[in-house]
């Protein structure tokens, strides 16, 4: 039995010790009467606990089915949540591997950055990959030796005007690289390194004119091509007039985003050149058709003469023919005085 019922009973036992003291104390008569009473409020009192009981065994029942609901959808969600616990862990633990996988291309890359020859051949790699995909391998061509003996990068082959276009892959960034070592805060610091890239850049500005722009060999410009977005933007950002030199000297700086669109422009001006060497060939195809035709025309008007000779021949031969026969039919006509011939006698 539970608390409740525990109570209840005690409740009853001390009412009925209550009554049997009262019942000691007054006559017969009044003892039978609270007998009567004691017996109804005891059968009473004995229906609440069985109603009490039977709500509790009820209440205890529908809270056991609760309880029991609420922990099979409590071990069903538990069991949700360590099964994605556990991809999320296996997720976790791949992505881990790429982050190390990454970390040792970036160390790698970092070292390839760090050897100028090194970062000369990643240019160059990235510059290759760009043109190849974009021009037609007749356009271009790697490592191309000039006239001068200088090595150009990459050549883009186009016809006068504008020439062939030198791109020189190669960047000095160690200044750059010092430049962004600088500590925030550091202003004579930060006042070397600029003046340190800058000197840099001039120079490699001035190579880039000297080598690769040739009058009457290449254009009259060349392309400086930078392998990082990055680099390009702190150019424009911060160092205007390094640009602006670059355009005096027709040294014109590209990143892969702006080397891309400069390669398109190239194809289409590629593409105009066969287009306009195809149109040639063709007026000179129709210029000698116009010829046939002109041909076929004098032709034609020499048959037409013919046949006009020939259709006079044969209207004179047919008036020759109509003479003939008129005349033959006047000579029939002619009377020439003879007597008829005399028929032979009858016999």
């Amino acid at each position: 039995m539970d608390a409740l019922t525990i109570i209840l009973l005690a409740a009853i036992a001390l009412l009925v010790v209550v009554l049997v003291l009262a019942l000691t104390r007054r006559s017969s008569g009044e003892a039978e009467t609270m007998r009567q009473q004691l017996a109804l409020a005891l059968s009473q009192q004995a229906e609440t606990v069985q109603r009490v009981e039977r709500s509790l065994r009820e209440q205890e029942q529908a809270l056991g089915k609760v309880v029991a609901e609420r922990l099979d959808r409590t071990e069903k969600a538990t069991g949700q949540i360590v099964t994605d616990l556990r991809e999320r862990l296996i997720r976790i633990d791949e992505a881990q591997k790429k982050i190390g996988e990454l970390s040792t291309q970036v160390v790698s890359l970092q070292e390839v950055l760090s050897n100028k020859q090194a970062r000369g051949a990643f240019g160059e790699v990235q510059l290759n990959d760009l043109v190849q995909s974009a021009l037609p391998p007749s356009a271009y061509e790697f490592q191309s030796t000039l006239s001068t003996g200088a090595r150009v990068d990459c050549l883009l082959k186009l016809p006068n005007p504008p020439g062939s276009i030198g791109i020189d892959a190669k960047f000095p960034l160690e200044s750059y690289s010092a430049l962004r070592a600088v500590a925030a805060g550091d202003t004579a610091a930060l006042a070397i390194a600029q003046r340190s890239f800058q000197q840099a850049m001039r120079k490699h500005i001035g190579d880039i004119r000297d080598k690769y722009i040739l009058p009457g060999e290449t254009a009259e410009s060349a392309l400086m091509f930078l392998p990082s977005e990055a680099v390009y933007a702190e150019l424009h950002a911060n160092f205007t007039g390094l640009v602006e030199e670059s355009y005096r000297a027709r040294v014109w700086i590209v990143s892969p985003t702006t080397m891309m669109a400069t390669l398109n422009t190239v194809r289409a001006v590629l593409k105009d050149v066969r287009m306009r060497e195809q149109a040639g060939e063709i007026q000179k195809t129709v210029g000698l058709l116009l010829d046939d035709v002109r041909r076929l025309d004098d032709r034609v008007e020499k048959l037409k003469s013919h046949f006009a000779m020939t259709e006079k021949d044969l209207r004179d031969v047919d008036i020759s023919a109509d003479r003939i026969t008129k005349r033959g039919q006047r000579i029939l006509d002619v009377d020439l005085g003879e007597e008829p011939a005399a028929l032979p006698p009858k016999v």
